[in-house]
């Protein structure tokens, strides 16, 4: 049937379809068929029409709260004709607070109404208490067809408690639980006419807070029991009043897990499952019933928890179950449903009463349990010495023993059992109490690793013998002695033999220069072990050259020793002292394979800063030979003592260093590699030739040499500055490095003596001559500048007939020169001649300063008569090569005297000329008439160096 909203479109079709129908077929067509079908059509179009023109309001509005679940029930009705006519409609509708001036929450609510009219119900889960403040929902409507909305109705109202009359502040909603991670918001509601002054949390957690005068909102969000399973809100007025309000946060419970049923002697079923944590305690901690599933209201039994929850019950004689657990708190309750057959749930109890017997490989086990008529078989745990675990099980049911083989002698081992149901087998029983088990001692099996060290003694040799347990040594037992046997190989005479206490692993015996062989057994209390055999060689008087020692290196792991293998031997054997400083020093050896070259020796006892000695042997039929010696240390050290420098030989540019030789003993922590030479000048940075800088911890700079020669005692360092102060220190170095620098050395280089040789000559000498010349300037003048005779003073002068100005005059023909020098022929005769008596010439000429010079040699007996002096025109001179003197010089100073005897004129000679020598070369020479005139009236002695007057120098 369709509805008359569902019709509309359907009436207009079938309408015109029918017209145009009837319009052609109006003849077969019945008219009062058509007429049926179009007035039913047309009472629904009708009245679909008036729906999209009425509205249908809301005539009845009521509104309730739960404040159990914080909900507000709202219920309302519509108008009669709307429930007649079965219409579908829509409902707008919304509601606000009364502190807040817009709507909170607004939905639409769709509804098909029915003829019953029953009112219409809604309902609205509130994110705030109800309680703390007031609530109003209004609605309106419109049929789905419409698409009018009716006038909203009234706002309905249901109070809160911010209106009502209170004496003090409370806390809404009261206290209840809470689950971990949801959200809740409080309220505190002051009381009448009062304001609220803090509202507070405790723990501390984040919250929001929205407030106004009266009344306090605080949202605590996705709450946890990190901080504590109870949270308490804190809750003052402005008088101080307070409240305050507990909530108890936790979790639902959850579904029992492993939940399952059995019996141990089927009279008494017990049923178990696993706790989940809720963190809830006490009286509000989860509550367990246990019941058929059938009866929930019946309880089969009480539960208790502990590790585990668990209930028993008596079952009678019914053998099918099916039983419920619930689980419930304050957050809500779960449930678990478990069906079984008790025959097919036997859980037997431990067996009791277990022994064993024992051999030497054989533990046979018996033991007890409860018999309840229940077929049982069992099984037997056998946990070994290293950890690993066997299991046995019995053969036959109801078999109460169990042998377990193949176990070792002498050892302890721990067994329990446990039983099970033969048929229907659901589940082991529980262990048994472990029963701790050893067997029988048997025979050692293997061999001692044995070892020796042999040294020289009066008459013969002093062996020592180290023994020791190896890892396949099996002792089978407690070992009680050991048993060392020696005999000498060569003449078969009878072997001697010595016990030792099984605390012993060291003996000393003396044997002579002979072979030996020697054994070593390990007794227990039921037998010996096999011989551990070692030959000592015989003894020889032939000296064999020391083997050097190698030096080796450290790992992380040890000290790596190698070796040059030989085939010949079937084994190598390295020794050492773990306290090599120490006697005894503790000998400890370790064999290698035939193929092996190389091994890391690694002890406990090896500390950084110790040289251990390590000896190499080759083995060959129980024949041990030396082979290597090895020396090293686990981690060098820098060494305790530097060289001592007893000699610093210093120039004004460079430093030798001596030291004496660096002894390297055993106990030194490394092995001397060479030596560092540290220079810095006092004051500032070092920047040496040929070294590398090295910074101190206090960031100083030092140059640094380096010596790879631990042999070295000397060392020069070069390029020093003169007369500067430095510090020097040598430092010894190993593979661990060298010790911190404290201690300097301070040296002066000199000033440089070139310098000073030079300073010497250049300022001593002549000062030291300036002062002696200083002191004896008379002599000095004597010797260097002799003082220059007077003419006065002069024989030749000493006739008293010539005299000007109280000076002597010399006559001219008592001056007689010596000789006549010229530079030149040429300039003789430009000379005017002179008559001489009895004169005979003799020219040479020589070269002289590149000059041609002729010399003409008067006779010893030469006249010479001047006439008269003129008044105007006297000239009176003396002259040789070193003195010149005019005394009177007028209008004439080159005049010529006359000739001398007028019988001699025959000869003509150049006449010498008194006044000055001639320069006839040089005319810079030429003097000035003013420095003839300045000789006037004087007789003046003048150096032939300095003669300087008119004319040129002859």
């Amino acid at each position: 049937m369709l509805h008359c909203s569902q019709k509309k479109q359907i009436n207009k079709n079938v309408f015109f379809a029918v017209k145009s129908y009837a319009g052609k077929g109006g003849q077969v067509m019945n008219h009062f068929m058509i007429l049926a079908v179009l007035l039913p059509l047309g009472t629904c179009y009708t009245s679909y029409s008036q729906q999209e023109s009425v509205v249908f309001p809301v005539t009845y509005l009521n509104i309730s709260k739960d404040l159990d679940l914080q909900r507000l029930l709202v219920e309302w009705d519509v108008v009669k004709s709307a429930h007649d006519a079965e219409l579908a409609m829509s409902f707008e509708i919304q509601v606000r607070r009364t502190d807040e001036a817009t709507t909170v929450w607004t939905e639409f609510h769709n509804v098909t109404l029915d003829k019953l009219r029953k009112p219409l119900h809604w309902t609205w889960d509130s994110d705030i208490p109800l309680e703390c403040m007031s609530h109003a929902v209004r609605i309106r409507s419109k049929a789905e067809a419409s698409k009018i909305w009716s006038n909203w109705s009234l706002w309905e109202t249901v109070p809160g408690l911010d209106n009502s009359n209170r004496s003090g502040p409370q806390i809404f909603p009261k206290e209840k639980f809470l689950a971990e991670g949801s959200d809740i918001t409080l309220c505190c509601i002051g009381g009448k006419g009062q304001t609220i002054k803090e509202f507070s949390v405790y723990p501390t957690v984040d919250v929001l807070k929205r407030t106004n005068s009266q009344v306090r909102l605080l949202t605590v969000e996705n709450l946890s029991h990190d901080k504590g399973s109870n949270i308490h809100f804190y809750c003052y007025d402005e008088d101080g009043q307070l409240h305050q309000a507990a909530f108890f946060v936790g979790k639902p419970p959850d579904t029992p897990k492993d939940f399952s049923c059995h019996t141990q002697d089927m009279k008494r079923v017990t049923c178990t499952w696993r706790e989940a944590e809720t963190y809830f305690y006490g009286r509000n901690s989860p509550r367990y019933t246990l019941s058929k599933t059938s009866s929930p209201k019946i309880a089969l039994c009480k539960a208790s928890c502990s590790k585990q929850c668990s209930c028993s019950w008596d079952i009678g004689h019914q053998r099918i179950w099916n039983v419920t657990v619930t689980v419930e708190n304050p957050l809500g309750k779960k449930t678990a449903t478990h069906v079984f057959d008790v025959n097919h749930r036997m859980y037997p109890t431990a067996p009791f009463q277990v022994w064993e017997d024992c051999t030497d490989t054989e533990i046979t086990l018996h033991w007890n349990y409860e018999n309840n008529g229940i077929e049982l078989f069992c099984q037997t745990e056998v946990l070994q010495p290293d950890g690993k675990v066997e299991l046995h099980n019995s053969s036959v049911a109801d078999s109460r023993r169990v042998t377990v083989r193949g176990l070792q002698p002498y050892t302890e081992y721990r067994a329990r059992v446990r039983c099970g149901a033969a048929k229907h087998f659901w589940r082991w029983s529980e262990w048994s109490q472990p029963l701790i088990a050893r067997t029988k001692e048997g025979t050692p099996s293997g061999k001692l690793d044995i070892w020796r060290e042999i040294t020289p003694a009066l008459g013969g040799r002093t062996v020592t013998l180290f023994w020791k347990q190896t890892p396949s040594f099996q002792a089978n037992g407690k070992i009680i002695s050991y048993e060392v046997t020696w005999k000498k190989i060569e003449d078969g005479s009878k072997p001697e033999s010595i016990s030792f206490s099984s605390v012993y692993n060291s003996t000393r015996i003396f044997i002579d220069n002979h072979s030996y062989r020697i054994s070593i057994m390990a007794k227990n209390n039921a037998n010996f072990s096999l011989p551990s055999v070692l030959i000592i060689s015989r003894a020889t008087n032939n000296s064999t050259e020391e083997l050097k020692e190698g030096q080796v290196n450290g790992t992380d792991d040890g000290i790596f020793i190698s070796w040059e293998p030989r085939s010949i031997y079937d084994s190598y054997i390295i020794d050492w002292c773990n306290f090599p400083r120490l006697q005894p020093c503790d000998l400890q050896w370790k064999r290698f394979a035939p193929n092996t070259s190389s091994a890391v020796i690694s002890s406990v006892a090896f500390v950084p800063g110790v040289r251990y000695k390590f000896c190499i042997y080759g083995s060959v039929a129980n024949r041990a030979s030396l082979l290597e010696k090895k020396i090293g240390y686990l981690r060098e050290l820098p060494p305790r003592l530097d060289p001592i420098v007893r000699k610093v030989d210093l120039t004004y540019n460079s430093v030798t260093l001596s030291w004496d030789s660096y002894l390297t003993n055993e106990s030194e922590p490394g092995f001397v590699r060479g030596f560092h030479v540290y220079v810095s000048p006092v004051q500032g940075n070092c920047n040496l030739k040929g070294s590398k800088k090295h910074i101190l911890s206090d960031e100083s700079e030092l140059c640094k040499y380096t010596i790879e020669n631990p042999e070295e005692k000397r060392y020069t360092v070069k390029h020093l500055m003169p007369n500067t102060k430095y510090k020097v220190v040598v430092k010894a170095f190993t593979g661990g490095g060298e010790t911190p620098i404290t201690d300097f050395r301070y040296i002066d280089t000199p000033y440089n003596s070139n310098i000073l040789y030079f300073v010497f000559l250049v300022v001593i000498v002549p000062t030291v001559v300036a002062a002696i010349c200083h002191w004896k300037m008379k002599w000095v003048k004597e010797c260097c500048c002799p003082a220059i005779p007077s003419p006065n003073k002069s024989k030749v002068l000493s006739f008293k007939e010539f005299k000007i100005d109280s000076e002597k005059v010399m006559k001219i023909n008592d001056c007689l020169p010596d000789v006549l020098a010229t530079d030149s022929d040429a300039e003789v005769q430009k000379l005017r001649p002179v008559t001489w008596s009895s004169l005979s010439s003799t020219s040479t000429e020589d070269k002289i300063d590149g000059h041609s010079s002729s010399w003409i040699y008067p006779s010893e007996n030469v006249v010479r008569d001047f006439p008269p002096t003129p008044t105007h025109q006297t000239h009176t001179c003396f002259e040789n090569f070193a003195y010149s003197s005019p005394l009177e010089a007028e209008s004439d100073p080159y005049h010529i005297p006359e000739t001398l005897e007028a019988g001699r004129t025959n000869q003509a000679v150049m006449l010498y000329q008194p006044q000055c020598y001639l320069d006839i070369f040089h005319e810079d020479a030429a003097s000035t008439t003013r420095e003839i005139a300045e000789r006037k009236n004087s007789l003046r002695y003048i150096s032939q160096t300095d003669v300087h007057c008119l004319g040129e120098r002859l």
